[in-house]
């Protein structure tokens, strides 16, 4: 039997679960996984074997048909907070759901069955937004419910990714498990470069860009400049950090690089003029998956569309293992 019985719920492919797996090893079971975007679900299930269906849309489940838990890992959806998103909080509506109250369905499945721990990532936006109410309101809730709250936001280039991505992590325990004080982890490896998540071979022409691409970009820069705007592509060199990778489509444009392994530039994607000579590439999806810590043994089973989408919604396994191991330390003295 496991020590302890945890939910995933906004699932996605699984990154805050494989933090919790990789340092509560055998005394942690998923009992219950929640996540409404199908192909998510899809990679989700290609690298987790579990005996139950993943639940879709959260607002529909009855969280007392949810098994008992100890601990709820919840990366509640942020583009409601995001400070790259309108910031409507609370209020915002998407496909008739509101995005923002989502985590009003994690206060309401924690409110029936008590777990020890909560754990939530999420924008660091979410600090700041509407003067600091939302998140305000976010505390308070758990508080209300019968939790101490600490919260801190981490960068994943201090946790041994090369990716400039900072993210607040809160943390509540039970009032009647609550320690004083509870330390969030300190930077464990601040010296990875984009050296170290390369492909090691020569990558395929089509992620690399057409010579019409790469001039467009420079035009919409060269425009944004002269409004003075920093807003454009950018090529990160290898020894440096990428900028965090979102699920827009920018989070590529802002993180290419430039690859002349690949000798034979004939376009095998329907593109605009031909191949780049000067070797600008986006990165692949496995780079990405590198960057939020993912292991070269995790199944990548769609198309790349998808899999930038899900590792730019991801969280870094790194941190999360980090913060994994500091909340076991609580619970096993408790």
């Amino acid at each position: 039997m496991s020590k302890y019985k945890s939910i995933d719920l906004f699932a996605g492919i699984g990154g805050i679960r494989m933090g919790f797996d990789n340092v509560f090893g055998e005394d942690i079971e998923t009992v219950f996984v929640s996540e409404w975007d199908e192909p998510a679900q899809k990679t989700y299930k290609a690298n987790f074997q579990d005996d139950f269906e993943i639940a879709g849309d959260i607002t529909k489940v009855d969280e007392k048909d949810v098994p008992g838990f100890d601990i709820c890992l919840a990366g509640f959806p942020c583009q409601a907070f995001s400070l790259a998103g309108q910031r409507k909080g609370f209020d915002d509506d998407y496909k008739g759901n509101c995005r923002g109250t989502l985590f009003l369905d994690v206060a309401r499945i924690c409110e029936y069955h008590k777990p020890k721990v909560i754990f939530c990532e999420n924008v660091k936006g979410l600090v700041i937004h509407d003067k600091g109410r939302t998140f305000k309101i976010i505390t308070k809730t758990f508080e209300d419910l019968g939790y101490k709250v600490f919260y801190k936001i981490l960068n994943s280039k201090n946790f041994g990714v090369p990716q400039n991505r900072e993210r607040i992590y809160i943390v509540a325990f039970r009032n009647d498990i609550a320690p004083e004080t509870f330390e969030f982890p300190e930077k464990t490896d601040d010296t990875k470069c984009l050296w170290d998540i390369k492909e090691e071979k020569p990558v395929p022409a089509k992620y690399d860009l057409s010579d019409v691409y790469v001039e467009t970009l420079r035009k919409h820069k060269a425009r944004h400049a002269a409004k003075g705007n920093g807003f454009g592509y950018e090529i990160r060199d290898w020894s440096d950090v990428a900028g965090a990778i979102v699920c827009g489509g920018m989070g590529r444009e802002r993180n290419l690089v430039i690859d002349k392994r690949q000798k034979d530039l004939v376009p095998t994607t329907h593109i605009k003029g031909e191949i780049n000579k000067e070797g600008i590439r986006k990165m692949t999806p496995r780079e990405w998956a590198r960057l939020q810590g993912f292991p070269d043994s995790f199944v990548l089973p769609l198309a790349d569309t998808h899999l930038y989408k899900q590792f730019g919604n991801s969280v870094t396994v790194n941190v999360i293992e980090a913060i994994a191991r500091a909340i076991k330390k609580v619970l096993d003295e408790g």
